[in-house]
Formats: structure tokens, C-alpha cells, sequence
């Protein structure tokens, strides 16, 4: 039996802004939040889909069910972050984003966005499947489960 190639995180980088730092310099914990959904809207974009895209059955978003980041050491005004985007968990609705931050060798954080699928109707979004044709466009981005299991501890 073949051999599943290794997923590929998606690779990007932010360099860390004066507004987004407190006085002494060092990057406000919540800008880690702000990278995570540029970083994730730009995979996306990689991959040719959107937080917000049309298709035959009308308009697809992806609200925020869950955000969490685990901070290791600080990140400080002009340092240039690498960030490294994987898909942890890709269930039947909704879609768990892993997000590692590094300046140089550093380690600088760990993070995750969780979304749901829904389709955008009258009354307000209403959760459905992920779509297959956009379930297999993530698929390379999925860890295996022993590096998911890692990746949470």
C-alpha cells in the first residue's frame, strides 16, 4: 500500500507592527489572534477558496466557534514572524486551523481558530457539511493524527 505524502503547512510571514505591541515593545497577546486569521484567509487564498464564497447553493462562511493561542516566548516590535499553517482536525462541519509563530529559531507560539461551515440564509447562517470539493482542498493541510495529538499537548 502507498505511502500518504506528508501534509505541507502553508508558510507565510508578519512582520510585527509598532501598533501592535504594549510599552515595552513586545507583541499584545492579541495581535497573535489578528496573524492567525491573515495567515489562515491567505492559506485559503493558496488554495483557491474564501471565508466567504458562492456556489451553487448559495453564499458559504465560516464563523468562530473557538480561538485559543499558547504564547512561549515574546515577540517584539520588527521581529519578522514565520508562520506555519496546518488543518488539526477537519471534522463534517467544522475545521480546526493549527497556527506555530517563529522569530528566526525561536519558538514564539502555538495557536488555533475553529470554524464552522455554514450557509448564509435569510434568517442568519445555518451550520452545514463541509462541501467535498472544499473538504478536499484542505486535505493536504492535515496533520496526521499522532502530530494533531502533539500538536494539543
Amino acid at each position: 500500500m502507498p505511502l500518504s505524502p506528508m501534509p505541507q503547512p502553508f508558510s507565510t510571514q508578519r512582520r510585527v507592527e509598532f501598533r501592535d505591541t504594549d510599552t515595552a515593545g513586545i507583541a499584545h497577546f492579541t495581535a497573535f489572534f489578528y496573524y492567525m486569521e491573515a495567515a489562515e484567509h491567505e492559506c485559503l487564498r493558496s488554495l483557491g477558496l474564501s471565508v466567504l464564497m458562492q456556489d451553487a447553493d448559495g453564499h458559504l462562511t465560516w464563523p468562530r466557534v473557538a480561538a485559543a493561542c499558547q504564547y512561549f516566548s515574546p515577540a517584539r516590535f520588527e521581529d519578522l514572524l514565520s508562520i506555519e499553517v496546518s488543518v488539526l482536525r477537519l471534522g463534517t462541519k467544522s475545521v480546526t486551523w493549527n497556527f506555530l509563530f517563529h522569530a528566526g529559531p525561536r519558538r514564539i507560539a502555538q495557536g488555533t481558530l475553529t470554524s464552522v461551515c455554514c450557509r448564509l440564509e435569510e434568517h442568519g447562517p445555518r451550520s452545514i457539511e463541509i462541501p467535498d470539493w472544499f473538504r478536499q482542498r484542505l486535505q493536504p493541510l492535515l496533520l496526521p493524527p499522532c502530530d494533531a495529538a502533539q500538536n494539543q499537548a
